[in-house]
């Protein structure tokens, strides 16, 4: 099994419609990725999943991240970084079980001109501290709003072309 990640729990958010894009285009080369929100943590994971506690509603997801083999991550920018839910989110993971010697793909999206470069650079630091080996390849999308259309896909072939390029390289990685 792998996963993608939308990194926000912000209902109806872009991050979620990226996700649903980059699932649709995996599934068009055969390979099986699922979509695991921020959204569907429990509301209370700080009191319920950090510190070695763990919830049934953690348990069920712990038990899909430390089976994935690989992971997308669409990281939306908070305040020029990432969301501090996924921050969170990683610090509620088992460790080592969940990322350790496992593969990722970091994509930024951003509502300004930036596509988060920077809390993709921050995430990086994250993902090589649990030794989550990722992948060169970083895609920055910015000025969301103006890249996706009603439908979930991309209207820009220059966008597209360079997705494109990371996820053949994900099926490869």
């Amino acid at each position: 099994m792998n996963l993608i990640f939308s990194g926000t729990n912000r209902k109806h958010s872009n991050s979620l419609k990226v996700a649903k894009f980059y699932q649709k285009e995996f599934r068009n080369r055969g390979e099986e990725f699922e979509i695991l929100s921020l959204e569907d943590l429990p509301e209370d994971i700080i009191n319920t999943d950090l510190y070695g506690k763990r919830s049934p509603e953690f348990a069920e997801i712990q038990q899909m991240v430390s089976e994935a083999k690989k992971f997308v991550f669409i990281i939306p920018e908070y305040n020029g970084s990432y969301p501090g839910v996924l921050k969170v989110f990683v610090d509620a993971c088992a460790f080592p079980a969940s990322f350790f010697h496992k593969k990722a793909a970091l994509v930024g999206l951003s509502t300004g001109k930036y596509g988060n470069i920077r809390g993709v650079d921050h995430f990086t630091g994250v993902c090589n501290y649990v030794r989550l080996h990722v992948l060169p390849l970083k895609i920055h999308i910015p000025l969301i709003q103006n890249e996706i259309n009603q439908e979930g896909d991309f209207t820009d072939p220059l966008t597209l072309k360079f997705i494109t390029e990371q996820i053949e390289e994900i099926v490869r990685y």
